[in-house]
């Protein structure tokens, strides 16, 4: 789905180079996380060197998408009020079955009906021709 005209603030990092794999591959509808080629840990956020044992020897890794609500909240009063306008929605972080947890939103159901535990996997939502953001929905 491509949105006519996108106004709500962009996840726009001050410096992109980290994660640079990770928008590339949302753009092709496809999940990807920086893992570790020392030690072999999977870890989200993108970052220059493995948070586990500081090496900077960092590859791509595409992963299921699929997982479970780890934890999340519900949304009443936005900061921006650009995203007011989609109140109330949830705001979750989600234990990937390969082991790390992001944080994205649940779309697709009624935030009342989220619960923790609750499986998900990855869609993905074009709102530019620049930039795909992904997010999380129930799984069939």
């Amino acid at each position: 789905m491509m949105a006519t005209e996108y106004k709500k603030p962009l996840p726009v990092p001050e410096n992109p180079e980290p994660s640079r794999p990770f928008w590339e591959a949302a753009k092709r509808h496809e999940l990807v996380m920086p893992r570790c080629k020392r030690c072999n840990d999977l870890f989200w956020y993108p970052r220059e060197q493995c948070p586990n044992c500081f090496s900077q020897e960092i590859d791509w890794v595409t992963v299921s998408g699929k997982g479970k609500v780890y934890a999340f909240t519900i949304v009443y009063q936005a900061a921006h009020p650009e995203y007011q306008k989609e109140a109330p929605y949830v705001f979750a972080a989600i234990d990937l079955l390969e082991g790390t947890r992001i944080i994205s939103n649940v779309i697709g159901i009624p935030p009342d009906q989220v619960k923790v535990d609750m499986s998900v996997e990855a869609v993905f939502e074009d709102v530019t021709p620049e930039w795909t953001l992904v997010k999380f929905k129930p799984a069939k």
